[in-house]
């Protein structure tokens, strides 16, 4: 009787592990910064940017966060409707190719146990309502994927504030540590991380193989993209450091056949603020000046191409010709929606989502990991 009761619950338990229901699931949350696809939102959007990015590297006061969302609304309005003919950034459809391609390479394994979202820093869908809309759905296994690839405890901390946030306003009064998520795991930054660094190696040698120059290789040069920044920022590391590391692993594979490589940052230079050199001209210049007959611009710091890996570099490139023109110039896009790398970012998940539907987690609290 006894063996009998014990084989009825462990057959009692496994029906229950069977059967999906949101509890159960994990939900994939693609966090990124987005961009606005109206001119109408850029007032706002830069607001939110200065309340999570600039207040970090220069002491700002609340109270001036609108104002210097619409000063910077002017800025881009110029930039993007007059010298730029109207530009709409392309990052907030390619980020949901991603998302589509996440979600289909993940239900390959985990079928209907496992959901993919996405949610936006700056813009619409903003992260926050997302998580708010996984919370009022009943999932309790939350996995925090920052699509960043130059991520840091700056960016990153982005995601984690925003879900905390959420978190804290959703929690009882009386009860603060009231269970919300059983459990949140967290995805780092994938800067250093063998597999996306082949993947950027394989990409340049095959647009160099497709091409033929009609140059030696010494005299090929290479810019390795990575956006800029301060090196500290209110105590938190930013993604300099990430980007340097990411730009040493793809040098260290290509220099042998191709010597001529230099990172190029993508700055926003701001008053009183060293920000990280040489930028895309200064390293352009630099391979030039060794020789360099052709340029090669290759982002690294971002899987989405958007306005920085256009513009920026569109606006590099015109300047260099003005300057250099028996030079060539040769723009390469993001890794975006390749299906490599969305069995990349699968793989990395799979991990954490197993681990989360597999171990029980107490109740009472929330618990983070940061894997």
């Amino acid at each position: 009787m006894i063996i009998y009761e014990a084989a009825e619950a462990i057959e009692n338990h496994n029906s229950d592990l069977n059967e999906t229901t949101p509890r159960d699931c994990v939900a994939v949350l693609l966090a990124g910064y987005g961009e606005v696809e109206s001119f109408r939102e850029l007032s706002l959007y830069n607001q939110a940017a200065t309340k999570y990015i600039a207040s970090q590297f220069l002491p700002i006061p609340k109270w001036l966060y609108p104002i210097a969302g619409k000063l910077l609304a002017l800025q881009d309005l110029y930039s993007f409707g007059v010298k730029h003919h109207h530009f709409i950034s392309p990052e907030n459809k390619i980020f949901e190719k991603q998302r589509l391609g996440l979600a289909e390479q993940l239900a390959s394994q985990w079928g209907d146990s496992v959901q993919v979202f996405k949610g936006f820093y700056f813009c619409q869908p903003f992260l926050q309502d997302v998580v708010t809309n996984i919370i009022e759905q009943g999932f309790q296994n939350l996995l925090i994927y920052p699509l960043l690839v130059v991520d840091s405890a700056f960016t990153g901390k982005i995601a984690i504030e925003q879900v905390n946030e959420v978190i804290a306003s959703t929690a009882p009064e009386n009860d603060p540590n009231h269970s919300i998520f059983k459990a949140i795991r967290y995805i780092p930054a994938f800067a250093t991380e063998p597999a996306y660094i082949d993947l950027m190696v394989r990409q340049i040698r095959e647009t160099l193989n497709q091409s033929p120059s009609l140059f030696f290789e010494s005299r090929i040069g290479i810019v390795l993209t990575v956006h800029g920044g301060p090196e500290r920022a209110q105590g938190l590391l930013t993604g300099v450091i990430d980007g340097q590391e990411l730009y040493d692993r793809v040098q260290a594979q290509l220099q042998h056949q191709y010597p001529l490589i230099s990172i190029g940052w993508v700055n926003h230079d701001m008053p009183f603020i060293q920000w990280s050199q040489p930028d895309l001209k200064q390293a352009a210049k630099s391979l030039i000046t060794a020789g360099a007959q052709t340029i090669l611009f290759k982002p690294l710091g971002w899987v989405t191409d958007n306005y920085e890996t256009i513009l920026e570099v569109d606006d590099a490139i015109q300047s260099l010709q003005r300057q250099y023109p028996t030079v060539t110039y040769t723009k390469l896009g993001c890794v975006n929606d390749d299906p490599d790398f969305l069995k990349i970012l699968a793989a990395w998940a799979n991990p954490q989502i197993e681990a989360m539907l597999s171990v029980p987690q107490h109740k009472g609290y929330q618990q983070i990991s940061r894997v």
